[in-house]
C-alpha cells in the first residue's frame, strides 16, 4: 500500500462509522445507543484486521490492544466515537482510526514493538446526551465522580442506567484506574477544529497544550425607560454598558497572544423594541493556554466591568461559574512527536494550543500526554460539513507509524 492509500483507506472506514447515527443530517451518535453499538461493532472489525485484541471495559470504552514483551507497559491512544447532534464524521472517532491504521502499517512492515500499545474509543466525550462527559478516561485516572452515575438526560434515564441496559455495570468503575507504572504516556490525533493549519498549508500540527478556561456571568443593571422620552445623556442603557465590556473583552485578547475571550450569550430586559434595557446578563468565557494568563485577564475584565458600570451609572454582578486548568503537554512527549511529524515535511511542523478541550485533558491525571492536530477544510467542525483531506490522514497515519517505531520511553517524560 502506497503512504497516500492510508488516507483513502481511513476514509472507507470512517465512511462506514459515519452510517451509524441517527437519521438526519450529518452525524448523531451518543454514547450507549444502538448507534453506539453499531460503532463498536465496526471499530472491533477494524481493530481484528489489525490483529488487536478487542474488548469492553466497564465504562463503555472500547479497546485494542497489542502486547508486547511480558509485563511491559502500555502506550495509549485514542479518542472519542461519540458526536454532537447533527455533527461531522471525523471527530473523535478519526482519532481511533488512525491509530490502528498506524498498527497496521506496523505489523504490514514486520516491525515489532517492545512496549504494549492500546487503542481507546471513549463512549462520551461531547457530554450530549448526559450532563458529564470524559467518564472513559476519567476512570482509567481514577477522577470519576460517581455521583455522576445518577445524571439524567432528557428522556430522564440516569447514566447508570443507561450503562446498565447497555450491558455494563457501572459499579465497577473504579477498578479501572489504572497504575502510572504501567503507562508510558497517552498521544491523540484530533481534527484542528480551526483554519490554522489549511491556512498555513500544513497538514499537521503539534499540540503544545489544551487552553484553560473560565467563565463568568455578568448582570448589569441600569434603568428601564420609553425609547422616545429619555435623552442620550440621561439614559443608564445596560445593553449599552454590556456592549462596551464585549467590545473591552475582545480589544484585550486581540492585544494578548494566546487569549481568546467571548461573549457568547446575552438577556436583556424587558426585551422590547422601543424600550431602553434595564438589565443585561452576559457570559463571558476566557481560554489560554496559560493558567497565569488567563487568570490575569479574568481579574482585568472584571475590573473593566466595574469600571464601565461605575462610569454609566449601573449595578454590576459579576460571579464566575466554571474554572478549568489548562492541560500542558509532555515537552518529550512533543518532541518525539515532532521528529515522526516532520520526518516528511519540508517546512517547520507548526506548533499550536487547543482552544478545545479534548479526551487529552482528562488523561492528563494519569500518564504525560501528546496530541496532534489534522488540518480540516475551512476550519468547520459540530458540522456536517466537517471534513478532512485524505492527505492530511495519510500524513497522520504515517506520523503516528513513525512515533511508534522511533518512541523512546524516559523516566524523564514530564507532564
Amino acid at each position: 500500500m502506497t503512504e497516500t492509500d492510508w488516507g483513502a483507506l481511513a476514509q472507507d472506514w470512517l465512511d462506514r462509522l459515519a452510517a451509524c447515527s441517527e437519521p438526519g443530517p450529518g452525524v448523531t451518535r451518543l454514547p450507549f445507543t444502538p448507534e453506539h453499538r453499531a460503532a463498536l461493532s465496526v471499530l472491533t472489525e477494524l481493530m481484528q484486521q489489525a490483529g488487536l485484541s478487542v474488548s469492553l471495559d466497564a465504562a463503555g470504552t472500547l479497546i485494542g490492544r497489542q502486547d508486547g514483551q511480558e509485563g511491559a507497559p502500555a502506550l495509549l491512544f485514542g479518542s472519542h466515537q461519540d458526536s454532537v447532534r447533527e455533527g461531522g464524521a471525523y471527530d473523535g472517532i478519526m482519532g481511533v482510526v488512525l491509530p490502528v491504521l498506524a498498527l497496521m502499517k506496523l505489523r504490514e512492515d514486520g516491525v515489532r514493538l517492545p512496549f504494549a500499545v492500546e487503542i481507546l474509543a471513549f463512549a462520551d466525550e461531547e457530554g450530549v446526551r448526559f450532563p458529564t462527559a470524559l467518564m472513559g478516561p476519567r476512570a482509567l485516572a481514577g477522577t470519576f465522580d460517581m455521583a455522576a452515575l445518577e445524571l439524567c438526560d432528557r428522556e430522564g434515564i440516569s447514566l447508570r442506567r443507561a450503562m446498565e441496559d447497555f450491558g455494563l455495570d457501572p459499579d465497577a468503575l473504579p477498578q479501572l484506574r489504572r497504575a502510572a507504572a504501567q503507562v508510558l504516556a497517552w498521544v491523540e490525533i484530533h481534527l484542528e477544529q480551526g483554519p490554522v493549519l489549511e491556512a498555513a498549508g500544513q497538514q499537521i500540527g503539534i499540540v503544545t497544550g489544551i487552553c484553560g478556561i473560565e467563565r463568568h456571568m455578568v448582570t448589569l443593571t441600569g434603568k428601564a425607560a420609553h425609547a422616545g422620552t429619555v435623552p442620550m445623556h440621561l439614559r443608564r442603557d445596560a445593553l449599552a454598558g454590556a456592549a462596551e465590556l464585549a467590545l473591552t473583552a475582545e480589544a484585550l485578547a486581540r492585544d494578548t497572544d494566546n487569549l481568546l475571550a467571548t461573549v457568547g450569550a446575552l438577556e436583556l430586559r424587558p426585551g422590547v423594541v422601543n424600550a431602553i434595557p434595564g438589565e443585561v446578563t452576559l457570559t463571558l468565557e476566557i481560554r489560554a493556554p496559560d493558567d497565569d494568563l488567563r487568570q490575569k485577564a479574568g481579574v482585568a475584565l472584571t475590573e473593566a466591568a466595574q469600571e464601565i458600570a461605575t462610569r454609566r451609572g449601573l449595578g454590576v454582578e459579576i460571579a464566575r461559574t466554571y474554572a478549568q486548568s489548562a492541560t500542558p503537554c509532555s515537552p518529550l512527549v512533543m518532541e518525539q512527536l515532532m521528529q515522526a511529524a516532520g520526518a516528511g515535511n519540508h517546512a517547520p511542523v507548526p506548533r499550536m494550543a487547543s482552544g478545545a478541550t479534548h479526551d487529552t485533558s482528562a488523561m492528563a491525571g494519569l500518564c504525560p500526554v501528546g496530541m496532534l492536530f489534522t488540518a480540516c477544510r475551512g476550519g468547520v467542525s459540530h458540522h456536517p460539513d466537517e471534513y478532512v483531506p485524505a492527505a492530511a490522514m495519510s500524513s497522520g497515519v504515517l506520523a503516528l507509524e513513525r512515533f511508534l517505531s522511533q518512541f523512546q520511553a524516559s523516566d524523564a517524560i514530564t507532564r
